[in-house]
């Protein structure tokens, strides 16, 4: 007689399985830019898809029986993602946000949990014999297992959720940055990213909650419905893949990162009164009034550094400190001063203001509009108007 092996949960489960490893491999097969960046995405895709077959093996009414039957070393084996998919989130994160990221020895040491998992399991369950191994797969029961099995499943999604909020501290961090280093930065969309850590971050808070409702229901005499609780973030998952690929489809960034910082580095004003190098600040200047390089839209700190043959980082430190303005700021205002003297010239009469704007070095009227109006207090068609009514 036939097995059933799946039932409709399980069925979510497998498709949450083939959709994240398709797409896996549709990125390492056809993007070939930013190749970290797919290999890690890549990385965490297969670890979304690991997790459904963990769920299915551990819990599936009648994929469980078949999997004790065919090995019981199957068990906690796909487990082991759980413990991967906040690492590799966060280096994709950096590795979309900072220019060259590469792995060093520091960002291992975010496998240390993993690693720790992985002996805790070779320990208490692998070393075990076979026959010993399916008699205790066999007489399974979740509320019965030791209160440290249940501590190492609260310690597993607590660890998630801190991942998650350390790439969401990242982006926030960035965020910051990129005004020291960008005169442009409407084009910069983090929405994607943030998307994908927000989204799994809530993923793995209700996990939380899941693993502190087995403890209260095993442990403390308060019945909570986990399972009920579990099925739901099966079914969010499925969805939230299936949103992750379909806007993944339309997501392109030409951000090329800022510089990685070390702790406590200065990436804010620093007090304008500082003492710089007034050669710095006058070669600095003189280049800005002859060479307009502001007028480059894609203008950024590091070309500006190299037009000026100085090392970046000493160009910023000259801006913040002197100046008392970050990068954005700085370039900005500059473009400002051009527009309104173009405003304001005969031979743009016959130009738009959209067009000035533009021939300015702005590529977003939000930006124009905010920086012009806090610098002149009136909007550029308003300060246009002064030329109409100026006496001849």
């Amino acid at each position: 007689m036939d097995r059933l092996l799946f039932n409709f949960h399980d069925v979510i489960l497998l498709m949450t399985t083939y959709q994240c490893t398709l797409f896996a491999l549709l990125l390492l097969a056809f993007r070939r830019t930013h190749a970290l960046s797919n290999v890690l995405l890549a990385g965490f895709l297969m670890t979304q898809a690991a997790i459904p077959l963990d769920i299915l093996i551990n819990f599936g009414a009648g994929f469980r029986d078949w999997a004790i039957e065919v090995s019981p070393n199957l068990f906690f084996v796909f487990g082991m993602a759980y413990w991967l998919e906040g690492p590799v989130l966060l280096w994709y994160t950096r590795s979309l946000i900072y220019k060259d990221y590469r792995l060093g020895l520091k960002d291992l040491v975010y496998l240390l949990p993993f690693i720790g998992y992985g002996l805790f399991e070779i320990f208490t369950y692998y070393s075990l014999a076979t026959e010993v191994k399916i008699e205790e797969l066999r007489n399974h029961d979740l509320l019965a297992e030791p209160a440290v099995t249940h501590l190492v499943g609260l310690t597993r999604e607590l660890l998630r959720v801190a991942f998650y909020l350390m790439c969401l501290l990242a982006i926030r961090d960035v965020r910051k940055q990129i005004k020291q280093e960008y005169s442009n930065i409407d084009h910069i969309d983090f929405a994607w990213l943030k998307f994908l850590v927000l989204a799994f971050l809530a993923i793995s808070a209700w996990a939380v909650l899941v693993a502190v409702a087995i403890i209260s229901s095993a442990h403390w005499g308060v019945t909570i419905d986990y399972a009920t609780m579990g099925l739901s973030a099966n079914y969010t998952v499925f969805v939230l893949v299936s949103a992750m690929i379909f806007l993944s489809m339309n997501y392109s960034s030409v951000f090329e990162g800022v510089e990685r910082r070390s702790h406590g580095e200065e990436d804010e004003h620093r007090p304008a009164g500082e003492v710089i190098d007034p050669a710095l600040v006058e070669k600095l200047e003189r280049h800005m009034r002859e060479q307009k390089p502001f007028l480059a839209s894609t203008l950024t700190l590091e070309r500006l550094a190299k037009q000026l043959a100085i090392p970046p980082r000493t160009l910023s430190k000259v801006i913040n400190r002197h100046f008392g303005q970050n990068f954005f700021e700085f370039i900005n205002l500059y473009r400002v001063e051009e527009a309104k003297k173009r405003l304001l010239a005969d031979e743009y009469m016959d130009q738009t203001i959209l067009k000035i704007m533009l021939s300015s070095g702005f590529n977003s009227k939000a930006t124009f509009n905010t920086f012009f109006k806090k610098q002149v207090d009136m909007t550029p068609s308003q300060y246009r108007k002064l030329k109409a009514v100026a006496p001849a």
